[in-house]
Formats: C-alpha cells, sequence, structure tokens
C-alpha cells in the first residue's frame, strides 16, 4: 500500500530534521508536532528541549536547525521557516491537491498502527437511566475510539459492568420487596425509568430503617463473593435496566465491541491470584483486625498511606477487583496495543492508588483520560437525589426543538417522516457536538439553549456543509458532469485540498494526545474551507469544461472528507437538511 501524502510528508519531514540533526551534532531531536494554526505550516519541530544541552534560547536553536535542513530530498516539502521556538514545515500545496483530486481516499487513510487499543468508557452503574452529568463520558470515550480507528489503530471498545456493588444490590432489594404500587410513575414508558424508582425508594428507606440496610449490606456480601446462585437471581434485574440503558446509549450513536462483567474477575479466580500477588509485595502490611493493605506513603506523596486490598475478614473491595480486571485487560494486548479509559475527575484518587498497584505489581498501567462533570445551573446532577435531567429527556427536547427549525423551513417540502428522521438526526448531534467541542478536563455547566444551538460553531454548521457538497454533486451528476480532464488546481483548490489533507495527521494527533476535541475543533475548520469553496467557485454555472471538471471533482472529494470527518463525531452525515 503506498503511503498517504500525509505520512509521505511526514517521513520526508523526519528524514530531513534527522540530517540537520546530524549536520549540527545533535544526536536526538524533540518528536514533530501538528501546529495548532494550519497557517503556521503542517508540521513543526519544538526546540524548547534543547534549549538547556545547547546553552542557548529555542529560538536561537530553531533558526539553525531551519538553517541546517538540506535543501536536497525535498518532495513534499514546500517550505522550512524558523518561527520562535519552532521550525515550521509545510506541505507541498500543489502536489497535495493533485493527490486530493487522484484519490482521496488515499489522502485520508492514516497508516495502519499494527497496535490495539482497549478502550473502556461510560461503564455506569446498572441502577437507573443514564443523565446528562454522565453523558460526557460515552461522548469522550465514542469519539476518542472513532478518532483511534481513524488514526489507524485496531480498537474495542469495552464496558465494565459493575454487577457486584451496592447499588444493583439495592436496585435488585428494591425490586424484589417494594410494591410497585406504593412507588411514584415512572417518567416515561422505559425498563431502566421503571426500574430506578425501586433503587430510588430501597436506598431512602435503607437511611431509614437500619434492618433494611442490613438487609441490602449482606446481599452486597453474596455479591461481592460471586455467589453464582445469586448473580443467577440478580442477573435479570440489573441486566433488564442495562438493556434501557444500552438503548439511550444506541440512540446517543454510543457503540461498544464487548462488555466484561465484575463479576468474572471474581469467579475465574483473578482476583483470589491478586490478592496472592498483592500481599508478596514489600511495600504489603496486615492491620490487627487482619485487613490487609499496601503502604503507599512512599510513592503517593500527600495522598492516603494505606490501600486496603481485603477487609478484615479477607474479601476483596471493589479496587482489588478493578486490579484483577486490569491484569486482565492488559494481558489482551501484551506486546501488541495499549489501555485507555475514560473516567470522571472524581476516580482520581482510586486510578492512582489501582495504578500505583499495577506498577508494583509490574503490570502495565491504563493511560487515563479524566473528564469534569456537566453540571446543571444549581448543582451537581444526582440519581440518588433524584436532581436530574435524563439523557433520553435531552434527547427528545433536541429531536423537538430541531424539528421545529426543519418544520419551518423545509415543511412545504418534505414529508413527515422524513422531516422527523432528519430533527432526530441534527438534534442529538447538536448534544454531542456542543460536549465533544469541549476540552474533556474543563468543567459544563449545561444550559439548554447553548447545547441545542443550530448556529455558529454547532454541528448543523457541519451538516449543512455536507449536505450542501451531497446536494451539488446530485445536480452535477444529473447534467452529466465528471471530473475528467480537469484543469491545474490553483489557489482556491489548494486551499481546500489542504483542509481535506489534514484529516489523518489531525486524528493521528488526536490520538496520541487523547484529545477528542481537536477533532472537532478540525471539523468546523474543514467545512469552513469547503463553504469559502462553494461561496467562490461555481460549479453547475461554469462555462469552462476544464474548470468545471476541476471544480466537480474538489466538491466530490470535500463530500467524501466531511463524511469521514462528521464519522469520527457520530454526526449522521445527511444527503438533505
Amino acid at each position: 500500500m503506498t503511503d498517504s501524502p500525509g505520512a509521505a510528508f511526514r517521513a520526508e519531514v523526519a528524514a530531513l530534521v534527522a540530517a540537520a540533526g546530524a549536520k549540527l551534532g545533535l544526536a536526538s531531536l524533540p518528536a514533530l508536532e501538528v501546529p495548532p494554526d494550519p497557517a503556521m505550516g503542517d508540521l513543526g519541530l519544538p526546540c524548547f528541549g534543547l534549549a538547556k544541552a545547547l546553552r542557548k534560547a529555542p529560538p536561537a536553536i530553531a533558526a539553525e536547525v531551519a538553517a541546517a535542513v538540506p535543501a536536497t530530498g525535498r518532495s513534499w516539502v514546500s517550505a522550512v521557516s524558523a518561527a520562535g521556538p519552532y521550525v515550521n514545515f509545510t506541505m507541498d500545496r500543489a502536489r497535495l491537491a493533485a493527490a486530493v483530486l487522484a484519490d482521496v481516499e488515499a489522502v485520508l487513510r492514516a497508516p495502519t498502527k499494527g497496535q490495539k487499543v482497549l478502550l473502556e468508557h461510560t461503564s455506569a452503574n446498572p441502577n437507573g437511566p443514564l443523565h446528562v452529568g454522565r453523558a460526557r463520558n460515552p461522548i469522550v470515550g465514542d469519539t476518542l475510539a472513532r478518532v483511534y480507528r481513524a488514526a489507524g489503530y485496531e480498537v474495542e471498545a469495552q464496558y465494565y459492568m459493575d454487577n457486584l456493588g451496592r447499588q444493583v444490590a439495592t436496585l435488585a432489594w428494591g425490586k424484589w420487596n417494594l410494591d410497585p404500587a406504593s412507588l411514584p410513575p415512572a417518567a416515561r414508558d422505559k425498563v431502566d425509568h421503571d426500574l430506578v424508582r425501586y433503587y430510588q425508594a430501597a436506598h431512602d428507606l435503607a437511611k431509614k430503617d437500619p434492618a433494611v440496610a442490613e438487609k441490602i449490606k449482606h446481599l452486597v456480601e453474596q455479591l461481592e463473593s460471586a455467589d453464582p446462585a445469586i448473580l443467577e437471581k440478580v442477573r435479570p434485574v440489573y441486566g433488564s435496566c442495562f438493556s434501557g440503558m444500552q438503548e439511550t446509549l444506541t440512540r446517543f450513536g454510543a457503540r461498544y465491541d464487548s462488555i466484561k462483567d465484575e463479576s468474572d474477575v471474581v469467579l475465574d479466580g483473578s482476583v483470589a491470584k491478586t490478592i496472592g500477588a498483592l500481599k508478596r509485595l514489600p511495600i504489603a502490611g496486615v492491620e490487627p483486625d487482619g485487613a490487609n493493605f499496601l503502604d503507599l506513603a512512599s510513592l503517593l506523596k500527600g495522598q492516603k498511606d494505606k490501600f486496603f486490598f481485603t477487609r478484615k475478614d479477607g474479601t476483596s473491595v471493589y479496587a482489588t477487583r478493578d486490579i484483577a480486571y486490569h491484569a486482565w485487560k492488559a494481558e489482551q494486548v501484551k506486546g501488541k496495543g495499549r489501555l485507555v479509559n475514560v473516567l470522571g475527575e472524581d476516580h482520581k484518587l482510586q486510578a492512582l492508588q489501582v495504578g500505583t498497584a499495577l506498577d508494583a505489581l509490574h503490570v502495565e498501567r491504563p493511560t487515563v483520560l479524566f473528564y469534569s462533570f456537566v453540571s446543571l445551573p444549581e448543582g451537581k446532577m444526582s440519581t440518588r437525589a433524584n436532581r436530574v435531567v435524563f439523557l433520553d429527556d435531552l434527547m427528545d427536547e433536541a429531536a423537538e426543538r430541531a424539528y421545529a427549525e426543519v418544520k419551518a423551513r423545509r415543511g412545504d417540502e418534505l414529508p413527515e417522516a422524513q422531516m422527523r428522521a432528519i430533527a432526530e438526526a441534527v438534534g442529538i448531534a447538536a448534544v454531542r457536538f456542543n460536549i465533544a467541542r469541549i476540552q474533556p478536563e474543563k468543567p459544563i455547566e449545561f444550559r439548554w439553549e447553548e447545547a441545542l444551538s443550530f448556529d455558529g460553531d454547532a454541528a448543523p454548521y457541519l451538516m449543512y456543509a455536507h449536505a450542501r457538497a451531497a446536494n451539488l454533486l446530485k445536480k452535477a451528476k444529473e447534467a452529466g458532469l465528471t471530473s475528467r480532464g480537469a484543469a491545474t488546481p490553483a489557489a482556491g483548490e489548494q486551499a481546500l485540498a489542504h483542509a481535506i489533507g489534514r484529516f489523518a495527521p489531525t486524528a493521528e494527533e488526536a490520538a496520541a494526545q487523547n484529545a477528542p476535541h481537536r477533532m472537532a475543533a478540525y471539523a468546523l475548520q474543514l467545512a469552513a474551507a469547503f463553504n469559502d469553496y462553494y461561496r467562490d467557485h461555481r460549479v453547475l454555472e461554469c462555462e469552462d469544461p476544464a474548470q468545471r471538471a476541476l471544480r466537480f471533482g474538489m466538491v466530490a472529494a470535500a463530500q467524501k472528507a466531511l463524511a469521514r470527518t462528521l464519522g469520527t463525531l457520530a454526526i449522521p452525515a445527511l444527503d438533505t437538511m
């Protein structure tokens, strides 16, 4: 398989940089980066890391490196320049435009990495409907999985089912013991909305009645030991709830390749094996009551000193089972990939403890992408406190608001079913993109008017760009136009081709940095580049056959690039809006 232009350009830049480094006597050079602004170049070499060794200011080093880059051996590189502490490399726009016109699929394709990414995301407790506060996890996780695939990785998106915890025990006890007639009506006719009533009522009852609290505690103990009979009895309850949650996630565009039950690592002996290995560590200790712990004082400065991995009766705690699960995951990708977790910021301490324990066991620890929660103006969302905006309700509201827009614009042209389908796609895409475009670590306060915005930097803007390209191609094909006999790409074509050519490098950079929001930013740039081209270059009305063929070819390439980009964001690429 021939390298894509992006891969060929990067390889050429790497060779030129290596030659410059050898000329200057530099043993090693920093990794290349994709500049945030295309006007700065297509690849950049940061020189900050060389300042200490060379005892020079980074801008001076950048100037020396740029001057040392060979003038020969350039095929894809059209310009090299020093800008502050960076050496920037620019790709030959004319050659890229020709490549885009010849085979845009090759331009969009990142090199196959030959690595597997096991990416865990969402993994919400199966005890009630998903609310907007937790919606960021499937958005970030699913988008990141799509970005990794676009970057050339094999990806397995996994859902870890916490089927042994207190939430499941509380839900099951409530379902078995509470009269549905005593509960408030379900918010909607959906199984997870029905079951959350039992969870909330049982939770409240356990706080008031010690006898109920004791019964739920006993059920938790049975679950944590993975008693097969209890698991078989509980599974239909949490399984039904999860089926409702999965229906929501599917509608939301989030997909999973596998589901791993927490009980699996108990039943297959992994937890017992993990406890034995932890006990043998030099930092292991035992409390007078028999509870086992790791003394992490020397490893986690300023954090909790003792990390307990068994209770006094020898049973495992959640974190111990988490260690066993991650050891199992590490085996799945050993020597051929990486582990990535998407977790809420409230898991930072536990992730640090689990990661430190994995290090002590010489087991690969996962890379963790933490996200801040989505809150309401009145505070944090909570299923337990019944202070939430459910994701189902949000999607309904989004679809209704989108329908009002579609009906106002196309009500006289489209049938009702088609308007509803467009509204569903646009509304949900608007919600996903509104959250995906924000860096995961930054907090978001949920406001209806922002989440469902159809103006400015929003999903409808991207979808309109694709629909515009698709509609233009349809008309062009009906008129018998083709891209054969095209003219030489000029500045307009080169600018659009450059935007298209940045798809694969952006996906690779976003994957390397676990930064899905970078793909959202790129999508806006690509849509803007296409809209500029569409505004300035008429296709159907162009009288020159060669120019018309050229423009047809560029629109066809842009349509494919827009569709591929929207796919990484789980935004439907509609042909009409």
